[in-house]
């Protein structure tokens, strides 16, 4: 079963070892370490999947293994390091590995115990547990690192209690918070915490990263960082999801246009109506409204994305939305379906008329 805080399909964050392109949040991080203004809290914070939670733990494992700064040694005082990477060997780099290691706590959405579902938040009763973990600190006079990911799915409760924590820290505490979105945030939580904003990987980033997650796709890296927006795990997820497959199909659908192929998109309606294809045809959706999107963005600003993320994709763009004002149709058209297939899942419409519906109504609105 795939951990509340691990994507589909990819290693655990504490199991992945690199940070592939966040090379300015990792400087930020250290030098506030080697300056000695090391915050008791810290605010991760970025779109979904870039690597959040992968830097949290490096830099949990980085604290708990790395001798402080403080004071001139038997060699004298330690040179600051350069890099949060800890030898896959050391002895805290090998309990976290096993979840064994007594100095760090990691809070994430937890199972109801009623009803054995994984709850939708992280409740009160996990932000209070720290209370014990923190006084350990006072017998050993070691840190204690705590991991909160997600941050936006504390409850309110939960996030107050928190504030306190951040309000009044424990000594050679520090909480790493992983937060998608900052506005779900207290901003009492926000100014408390140093943030660290990461940013979505490049073509050359996302391969690599790809590869450490264990996915072969080198040759559709681009297209994946193209659709995902730099997100490694958007892209993990359209590569188990065929998801380059159907953005295809959709581009050959609209493509076609004004001459609507209904056969074709019968068949894509039924294959997203299967069942246990639930997962793909909300992808089919989101896939929907970017292509929208694209077309859109095209229209306004007269330039094609340089990279296609399927095939012909460029000279579909270019002669569907050819200026702004077919720019601003395709972004009405993308308003209206995105609202319409929404109130739709929303009220369990049949898929596969529902999928089919949407295509439709793109069609009609090009052709008029």
């Amino acid at each position: 079963m795939t951990a509340p805080d691990q994507i589909d399909g990819a290693p655990h964050p504490r199991d992945t070892l690199e940070i592939f392109g966040q090379s300015v949040a990792e400087a930020g991080f250290l030098e506030a370490y080697a300056t000695g203004r090391l915050h008791h809290g810290w605010l991760l914070t970025g779109p979904r999947g870039i690597g959040k939670a992968t830097l949290a733990w490096s830099i949990a494992r980085f604290l708990l293994a790395t001798p402080s700064l403080d004071g001139d040694g038997l060699f004298g005082a330690p040179v600051a390091p350069s890099s949060l990477h800890i030898d896959p060997e050391h002895p805290v780099a090998r309990r976290i590995a096993a979840g064994s290691e007594p100095g760090l706590k990691s809070i994430t959405r937890t199972e109801n115990e009623k009803t054995g579902r994984l709850r939708d938040v992280i409740s009160v009763e996990d932000i209070r547990g720290l209370t014990g973990f923190f006084q350990m600190s006072a017998a050993d006079g070691g840190r204690r690192v705590v991991i909160v990911d997600a941050a936006d799915d504390m409850n309110p409760q939960a996030a107050n209690a928190l504030l306190k924590m951040l309000e009044e820290p424990p000594d050679r505490a520090t909480l790493l918070l992983v937060n998608h979105q900052p506005s779900r945030l207290l901003p009492t939580i926000r100014s408390r915490c140093r943030v660290l904003r990461l940013k979505p990987l490049g073509a050359d980033d996302m391969a690599r990263a790809l590869t450490q997650a264990g996915t072969d796709t080198a040759a559709q890296t681009a297209a994946l960082s193209e659709l995902s927006g730099g997100s490694v795990g958007a892209a993990l997820r359209l590569s188990a999801l065929e998801g380059l497959k159907l953005y295809a199909e959709l581009v050959a659908l609209v493509g076609g246009l004004p001459q609507f192929d209904r056969s074709r998109a019968v068949k894509l309606a039924e294959a997203a109506a299967a069942r246990g294809a639930e997962a793909k045809r909300d992808l089919l959706f989101e896939l929907l409204d970017l292509l929208l999107a694209r077309l859109a963005r095209t229209g306004a600003s007269g330039v094609v994305p340089d990279v296609e993320a399927a095939p012909r994709e460029a000279e579909t763009l270019a002669r569907l939305a050819p200026h702004p004002a077919a720019g601003r149709a395709w972004a009405e058209i993308a308003q209206e379906t995105g609202a319409r297939s929404q109130h739709g899942r929303a009220v369990n419409l049949d898929p596969a008329a529902l999928v089919l519906d949407t295509l439709i109504k793109i069609g009609q609105a090009r052709a008029a």
